[in-house]
């Protein structure tokens, strides 16, 4: 038996309801998004999810490889909404782009947001990620944000409060 020193993720039947950073990245030598056609049926498919589960998607960021959430809502409502989320898009994905097998590597990922430090650090950290891959100069510039939504450049995707809160 291997020893860790690493403490096991915890149970999602463990997580309180809140406020997640959700997260799920593509199989090895793979991407979630081939082209814009792929992000527009993600945040179809998102909007469609959040509002069947009443989750609210406070902030999004889609890259090639992978995507980051930030979602409010009971956990029961947030697993059910990636879930169905995650499993429609693949199915779309696979279908579109004939191919079969796995999309996503691993199950999503879901951290708790404990407080409003936490959530202004999650937002800079998922804005940040196109500028740090190299994709753009800054965040605003990156078209599959929250922020290209809220800038008007783009027609809103997926319905966001008007206030960014816990």
């Amino acid at each position: 038996m291997l020893a860790s020193s690493a403490m096991p993720r915890p149970l999602r039947s463990e997580l309180p309801d809140g406020v997640f950073h959700v997260t799920a990245r593509a199989t090895i030598d793979s991407v979630v998004f081939v082209d814009d056609e792929d992000r527009r049926a993600f945040l179809w498919l998102l909007g469609a999810a959040a509002a069947r589960f009443a989750v609210t998607c406070l902030a999004y960021c889609l890259m090639g490889t992978h995507y980051h959430l930030i979602l409010r809502g009971s956990r029961e409502a947030m697993s059910a909404a990636m879930q169905s989320l995650n499993g429609r898009y693949a199915q779309r994905f696979n279908t579109r782009h004939a191919r079969h097998g796995h999309v996503f590597a691993e199950r999503f990922s879901a951290h708790v947001i404990r407080d409003e430090d936490h959530l202004e650090q999650a937002f800079a950290y998922i804005s940040a990620n196109p500028v740090q891959a190299g994709l753009c100069d800054t965040p605003a510039a990156w078209p599959w944000t929250w922020i290209a939504d809220t800038a008007g450049r783009r027609r809103r995707a997926v319905p966001l409060p008007a206030r960014r809160s816990i």
